[in-house]
């Protein structure tokens, strides 16, 4: 475990330096760092490792402290393969679903706030993750296999797992676009 801790320390301060991007808080330096990992190996995620995601996850905020979402967590490999074709031993799934009923609400929003939380969480754990969001039609056209709750329907599938530390994570990470290019300030 002090080795992961090591290995994302030393992460975190590479790709922040190579980013330019450094401060003094170990949250945002997190989140500067984090990426969307394709390269993940067989070494299972700890049932430790997964109640701390997911508890992150309750903790998302809602409005009116609503807390519309459903984690619905796939360890069964085959299962799993239903929904992501690479997928190996010891990675997990969390289906990520919202009310049917709640269309014009803010739930959408709130579920990928969650989901955020776990990325972030799962991440300072040193695991990494993947989101997909084009399996949900195909995870709502057969619920029942899938496990999700009666009245709700799928969002986002959150792969975890942990990844090849001998990826490059500055070099495997998708360039971002110029802050010019999102960012609109009015003085």
């Amino acid at each position: 475990m002090k080795t992961k801790i090591l290995l994302l320390a030393i992460t975190l301060i590479v790709v922040s330096n190579l980013n330019g991007q450094t401060t003094d808080n170990s949250v945002t330096n997190l989140i500067l760092s984090t990426y969307s990992e394709k390269a993940f190996i067989s070494e299972p995620v700890t049932d430790q490792q997964l109640d701390i995601i997911l508890k992150s996850g309750m903790k998302a905020p809602s409005s009116r402290n609503n807390q519309p979402w459903k984690f619905t967590v796939i360890q069964d490999e085959p299962t799993m393969k239903e929904i992501v074709n690479n997928i190996l031993p010891g990675n997990v799934l969390v289906i990520v679903s919202e009310p049917e009923s709640e269309n014009g609400t803010t739930s959408d929003f709130e579920c990928g706030l969650a989901t955020e939380n776990m990325f972030i969480a799962l991440h300072g754990l040193g695991l990494g993750a993947h989101i997909y969001g084009s399996p949900a039609g195909k995870i709502n056209s057969n619920k029942e296999l899938f496990q999700i709750p009666k009245g709700y329907k799928a969002i986002v599938a959150l792969r975890i797992g942990n990844v090849d530390k001998n990826v490059d994570a500055v070099s495997a990470a998708t360039p971002r676009k110029a802050a010019e290019e999102v960012i609109n300030y009015k003085k």
